[in-house]
């Protein structure tokens, strides 16, 4: 896949966000620059290349859900990220009001 200018802006916001922190898809794109195209924030983290650094477990639903389907190898790599930096997933499942990055 070809990376954009839009796909680099995004990439840049989340290398931002601090370890044992999350953002949601719709602030990842508003800090971008992209209004509310929440959506086009997992297309872009989808393009990210091989032994990219970019930590986009770090992404999140606005709800504070994992998006991927539960079960997933996705899913388990992304809560096993997230545990690891020591933010707390319960079912699936990030409190926001403690977790999300500022």
């Amino acid at each position: 896949m070809v990376e954009s200018a839009k796909d680099r802006a995004i990439w840049q916001v989340v290398m931002a966000i601090p370890q044992g922190r999350v953002a949601s898809y719709g602030q990842v794109a508003s800090m971008a620059g992209l209004g509310r195209q929440a959506r086009y924030i997992g297309r872009a983290l989808g393009k990210l290349p091989a032994g990219h650094a970019v930590p986009w477990h770090r992404v999140i639903r606005g709800n504070g859900l994992i998006a991927f389907p539960e079960g997933s190898a996705k899913y388990r790599e992304q809560v096993g990220l997230l545990e690891k930096e020591g933010v707390e997933v319960v079912r699936g499942r990030v409190a926001m009001r403690r977790f999300q990055w500022q």
